[in-house]
């Protein structure tokens, strides 16, 4: 027969074992908390990369690309047919004329063409640098589209198609493993309004690009920073290239897009939706290249992947 502290002594070290249990782990109420907040995680990423492909492959969308053409001063018969100045690699074989004049586009139709989705037989074109961005002039019953941008000095004609090969053997989008813990809290550091940052691109031209700050944040023990760009659009635009770029990213860096700073001067970085470039899809691209302030010393195992081309 046990003695009666002997049975006290047991159930004070029951009890203390359990309380040691509860302790060493969280409660049943943290553990349903942690698995809403990873259901959240994995719903809000789910719908990001399926917003992302859809962005991508639209029928307008950067993997629609067909052309990218120089517009040199004078006039350029514009078609898919051989006797082209510039050849068009789909569409009609004559599809007109475009003549360059003192920095202004105009086109005049030789096959059936809208102008921003109204029928027309040409005129004046404004640029994507205009007041009210570009106008777009269609063919082959709208599956056609043809814009002109302006690249620091140059202006280039932008041609799309719904049935471009990239878009139509599109092979899809992988990702590297990635993680809440590549969602990371980075410090603004504001710059002097109106600094700029001299922003290349791939094909070769330099333009100044507004600058209001830098990112500052802190992985496994080790301080990073990031140069924010600002293109009008309401957020702050990073590109950045890191250990991974050409090792598994794409080689040219990656796009991050991030909110603007809250009252504390804090910004969410989430590693886990950095994207590609459009020049990971198509050579008909003017992608801004990271300048040499950011690229990291630092592998980035999240977001996109490089894209394999079929």
């Amino acid at each position: 027969m046990v003695p009666a502290r002997a049975l006290i002594l047991l159930a004070v070290a029951a009890l203390a074992m359990a309380a040691c249990n509860r302790d060493s782990g969280p409660s049943a109420a943290e553990r349903a908390a942690l698995a809403r907040a990873e259901a959240a995680y994995q719903s809000a990423q789910a719908t990001w990369r399926a917003q992302r492909l859809a962005e991508l492959t639209k029928p307008d969308g950067w993997t629609s690309l067909i052309g990218l053409e120089r517009l040199e001063p004078g006039v350029h018969r514009v078609g898919s047919g051989g006797d082209n100045g510039i050849r068009l690699r789909m569409g009609p074989p004559q599809l007109g004329l475009f003549t360059l004049k003192q920095g202004r586009v105009s086109f005049r139709a030789d096959a059936a063409v809208t102008l921003n989705g109204v029928p027309s037989r040409g005129g004046n074109l404004r640029s994507d640098a205009d007041a009210g961005g570009p106008d777009v002039l269609g063919f082959d019953a709208g599956k056609g589209l043809a814009t002109v941008i302006r690249r620091g000095d140059t202006l280039l004609l932008r041609v799309r198609h719904a049935d471009a090969d990239s878009r139509l053997r599109f092979t899809g989008l992988e990702y590297w493993p990635g993680g809440r813990g590549w969602q990371v809290m980075a410090r603004f550091v504001p710059h002097p309004a109106g600094k700029t940052l001299p922003i290349g691109n791939i094909i070769g031209v330099v333009q100044d690009i507004p600058n209001p700050g830098a990112l500052e944040f802190t992985r496994d023990g080790k301080p990073y920073r990031i140069e924010a760009l600002d293109e009008g659009e309401g957020g702050l635009f990073l590109v950045f290239a890191d250990r991974t770029s050409g090792h598994g990213s794409y080689g040219a860096g990656r796009f991050l897009d991030a909110a603007k700073p809250d009252a504390k001067g804090r910004v969410l970085l989430d590693f886990n939706r950095a994207y590609n470039p459009p020049c990971a899809f198509t050579p008909f691209a003017t992608c801004p290249l990271p300048p040499p302030e950011n690229r990291l010393d630092l592998r980035v195992e999240a977001g996109e992947k490089t894209y394999r081309k079929p």
